[in-house]
């Protein structure tokens, strides 16, 4: 049974130093902690939990990114409400210092009897499907192959995959917060599907950018599962609140439209981020 105030726990994946929301359901991680020293050759220590403490996959952080900060807080903590956001793109408001409209317990406490899974407000591609934005930036083969998976171990998700992929929108970054027993759900589907992944691609041919897919293909099929949720009747629409999210610098849109559009038109996959 849900406590009158329920707990939230929010972690913020990061891999360096950063400033962190004041809120004390923030908690900073330090993802891809496993073999990381300072100059010294002694373990890198940021002051934040780091990912390859208590049941983790901190070793796959150059593959995975903050999705092994998710694991570590699917494995480690036991909150009501468990979250993921990123030390660069938090849930909140724009405001003229970014770190004034991160979302606060507060704000989020009232919303709490009312909805089980919030997400990030979607992100909108217009001209393109969330399929052939991928495969003009990365490799489709990924999600091809992951379509493979889902077939053979999750049947019941396939018609949302085959939808999912069409759209032009959806709710991206690997951000957000749900109830316990919900994201207990999801990790259990979603790392059986990435590990299952990791035996059938060898990403030995890619440069280390793109080597990084899973945490790319997970922020598809987060839609694919939020929408076998509704379809198989494990929760409903009215019950997934989408949130404001803000990025706390400013994003370089000429370099990442042209990027996008040589994407697009000439073939050039991304190599970067923006």
């Amino acid at each position: 049974m849900m406590k009158n105030t329920p707990t939230v726990k929010i972690i913020v994946a990061t891999h360096k130093k950063y400033e962190m929301p004041k809120d004390k359901m923030y908690l900073p991680i330090h993802v891809g902690a496993e073999g990381k020293t300072n100059d010294f050759g002694e373990p890198l220590d940021l002051g934040y939990i780091k990912d390859n403490t208590g049941e983790n996959i901190s070793v796959k952080n150059p593959a995975y990114c903050e999705l092994t900060g998710l694991y570590w807080a699917w494995k480690n903590l036991n909150e009501d409400y468990i979250g993921l956001a990123h030390y660069r793109r938090h849930f909140g408001r724009k405001t003229k210092h970014p770190f004034d409209g991160v979302l606060t317990y507060n704000e989020l406490q009232p919303m709490l009897s009312k909805y089980k899974i919030f997400v990030p407000k979607k992100r909108k591609y217009y001209i393109e499907t969330l399929y052939s934005h991928y495969q003009h930036t990365h490799y489709a083969s990924q999600l091809d192959m992951t379509r493979v998976i889902i077939v053979e171990k999750y049947p019941n998700y396939l018609k949302s995959y085959d939808e999912v992929v069409k759209h032009t929108y959806g709710y991206m970054f690997n951000m957000m917060i749900m109830q316990q027993q919900y994201l207990d759900d999801y990790c259990n589907w979603l790392f059986d599907i990435l590990f299952e992944l990791e035996k059938r691609i060898n990403p030995q041919e890619l440069s280390s950018f793109q080597g990084r897919f899973y945490g790319r293909v997970s922020e598809i099929i987060f839609n694919v599962w939020l929408d076998g949720q509704i379809k198989n009747g494990k929760i409903k629409e009215s019950e997934i609140k989408e949130l404001p999210y803000q990025h706390m610098e400013k994003i370089n849109w000429w370099k990442k439209g042209t990027a996008f559009l040589k994407a697009k038109f000439a073939g050039k996959r991304y190599e970067g981020s923006f």
